[in-house]
């Protein structure tokens, strides 16, 4: 259930200039004569660390009572990525640019039901349900290879499965900050992008988990209480930007010590509509920037047990200036904090 990338794929990506060497050239490829363990145990015996991982799908948005566009998250980061400037700021070497999640299958059935519609709307529940499985598949041996995943693209859905790896992988519930305007702990009424976290939590999976950026008119009353008795924690956007009862760093800071607690591994999620008029899959004109959503990004991967990255929700076609305006603010952003992860790794001292 996997897609790997190729050297015909990145030449449809790549812009090439004379004179220039573009980051995809350096980027490594899977090979394909290699079975999946041993290309990731190959890439972590060269001295890799990141594997990029795309997940094309907005099944969980639409299960979800929300709207497409969540697809094109994956294809519009590779479009920027791929064609930055490689310089000796970054070891290109580190980062396996793996392919993404084969789930355009379950797309093409989600685009045919109306999520309007009761018995439909269960249909796309049992399709997320199902992607799930095909996420967590491919998650395990990541983890389990000491490697660290950067997951892009699809709806929020997807925290579910990451979690259910990581925290399988390694023994115990996992840690987690969530850059996110929603809690996404709605009740367990089917699986959609709402409910990841309501989900993970039921099933022992999530551990401390703080949610940043919190919108107090965002999120009902019921998920604010499912959040409280899971034992959640929130640092609101109200009290950081409205009413400046803390300031962003002190946020910040708080989240990163909720995570600490414990020995458990920590997750950093990301919901794209944290930040302001960034094309999502629930567009926000107030929110958080770009550079305090890298610098939630840099700092939590700075920390040592910090172990993916998943960037959700993205969804070009949500710009209101058309999808082409959306693939292009939608690829800078979420190279940039793809980028302030790797950073805040290669802080860490190295393994011995």
């Amino acid at each position: 259930m996997l897609q790997r990338f190729t050297t015909s794929d990145l030449n449809n990506y790549c812009i090439r200039r004379s004179g220039e060497d573009r980051l995809g050239s350096q980027l490594k490829l899977p090979q394909p004569e290699q079975s999946y363990s041993e290309l990731l145990a190959a890439h972590k015996a060269d001295g890799g660390q990141f594997v990029l991982l795309g997940i094309a799908e907005c099944i969980g948005p639409l299960a979800n009572m929300g709207n497409p566009g969540a697809e094109l998250g994956w294809h519009a980061f590779l479009q920027r990525f791929v064609n930055l400037q490689y310089n000796d700021h970054l070891n290109a070497g580190r980062i396996l640019l793996l392919g993404q999640i084969e789930c355009s299958d379950l797309q093409q059935r989600a685009a045919t039901l109306s999520n309007q519609d009761p018995l439909q709307l269960n249909e796309l529940r049992l399709l997320c349900a199902e992607l799930d499985q095909r996420v967590y598949q491919q998650l395990m041996p990541i983890f389990a290879a000491g490697l660290y995943p950067v997951v892009i693209g699809g709806g929020h859905n997807n925290a579910l499965p990451l979690l259910q790896a990581l925290a399988e992988a390694s023994g115990q519930s996992v840690n987690c900050a969530n850059l996110d305007p929603h809690a996404d702990f709605r009740p367990l009424e089917g699986r959609h992008s709402g409910n990841g976290f309501s989900y993970a939590s039921a099933a022992g999976y999530l551990g401390h988990y703080t949610v940043l950026g919190l919108d107090l008119q965002k999120n009902s009353a019921t998920s604010l209480a499912l959040l409280q008795q899971a034992g959640g924690d929130y640092l609101s956007y109200q009290q950081i930007a409205v009413r400046q009862e803390i300031s962003y760093q002190q946020a910040v800071d708080r989240a990163i010590e909720h995570c600490c607690q414990g020995a458990a591994d920590i997750a950093i999620e990301l919901d794209t509509d944290s930040i302001q008029t960034m094309p999502a899959s629930a567009l926000n004109y107030t929110g958080l920037t770009v550079d305090q959503a890298a610098q939630f990004v840099f700092q939590l991967a700075t920390l040592p047990r910090a172990r993916y990255l998943h960037l959700a929700e993205a969804a070009p076609a949500c710009h209101p200036a058309g999808v082409e305006a959306g693939i292009s603010q939608c690829g800078q952003v979420l190279s940039a904090l793809v980028l302030a992860f790797i950073a805040g790794k290669a802080l860490q001292p190295p393994e011995i």
